[in-house]
């Protein structure tokens, strides 16, 4: 077992060189996929201590540790003999990493969640880099621009996709876990992490807070040519319109004064009163405002 575990670690360490020839700033990961040395500070009694991002000089504050200097990281991997994996913190330059990470452990099909926001947003995924996860999910690279900064969400654009930005970090290729191997997907190797979509990275940061509230629904205006938009809808487009409708409601603060009048037009152009309720939840969980 010993042996296994030297092995692994040494695969790990060259997979995480590779990885920073490509500009990626990596971590030592232990089999748990959590990062491989502990916290300087753990037994710290102030606690300002627990806020040092490295300043102290010491290794053990995670995904600020990580690095792309080969010295470094050869520095890291040694004061963790017992490292089999390796993360790649998000959001640094120059790619700006954004992972999105395609869950099956929650029950949901979350690649069918994807392509779906995908429809309803008109964006589509581009080639780029994906790692398999063992337990038959995907992660997908893209980069973002150096002046957004995406944050770590769990579930929030759906089901089962999480999304791993600033702070955050992906299990590298060729870390080995107690679940098993990461790896590239065939054909995705050569590749560099696509730029992310224009629209998918709006639903990615959160939105301002509202500053003025907008005039309500009932004087006219924008709250009643959503509801124009959804009367509007053919068979085939009940669902999109709704559901687009009702995501700029929310970001526009009249979400909640809007919800009768949509889900009535809804249900006139042929939905039922559960499925337009449904909808415009999930457009308010989308938003991140409360249905």
């Amino acid at each position: 077992m010993a042996t296994t575990d030297r092995q692994a670690t040494t695969l790990a360490l060259a997979h995480a060189l590779s990885a920073a020839e490509r500009g990626l700033a990596v971590i030592p990961l232990s089999r748990t996929k959590l990062p491989a040395l502990r916290s300087p500070h753990h037994d710290d009694p102030d606690p300002t201590a627990q806020a040092c991002h490295g300043a102290c000089g010491r290794f053990g504050h995670g995904v600020y540790d990580a690095s792309t200097d080969p010295r470094r990281i050869r520095e890291l991997f040694a004061a963790a003999p017992w490292a089999t994996g390796y993360g790649i913190a998000c959001g640094l330059r120059p790619h700006h990493l954004i992972g999105v990470d395609l869950d099956t452990k929650s029950g949901t099909d979350s690649s069918a969640a994807l392509r779906e926001l995908a429809l309803r947003h008109l964006f589509t995924i581009p080639e780029t880099v994906v790692v398999l996860t063992p337990s038959g999910g995907r992660h997908l690279w893209l980069s973002g621009p150096p002046d957004v900064v995406v944050p770590n969400s769990a579930s929030r654009l759906a089901p089962g996709i999480d999304i791993r930005g600033a702070g955050g970090y992906l299990v590298g290729p060729g870390s080995r876990t107690a679940h098993g191997l990461y790896g590239m997907a065939p054909g995705t190797a050569h590749l560099a992490p696509a730029p992310c979509p224009p629209a998918l990275l709006r639903l990615l940061v959160p939105p301002p807070p509202s500053i003025r509230r907008p005039t309500p629904p009932a004087a006219g205006g924008h709250g009643q040519g959503l509801v124009q938009f959804v009367l509007s809808a053919h068979q085939g487009q009940r669902n999109t319109r709704l559901f687009w409708a009702a995501c700029r409601a929310y970001e526009n603060g009249i979400g909640l004064e809007l919800a009768p009048a949509l889900t009535e037009a809804a249900v006139r152009t042929g939905l039922t009163h559960h499925e337009a309720r449904s909808t415009l939840a999930s457009a308010a969980r989308m938003t991140g405002r409360r249905p």
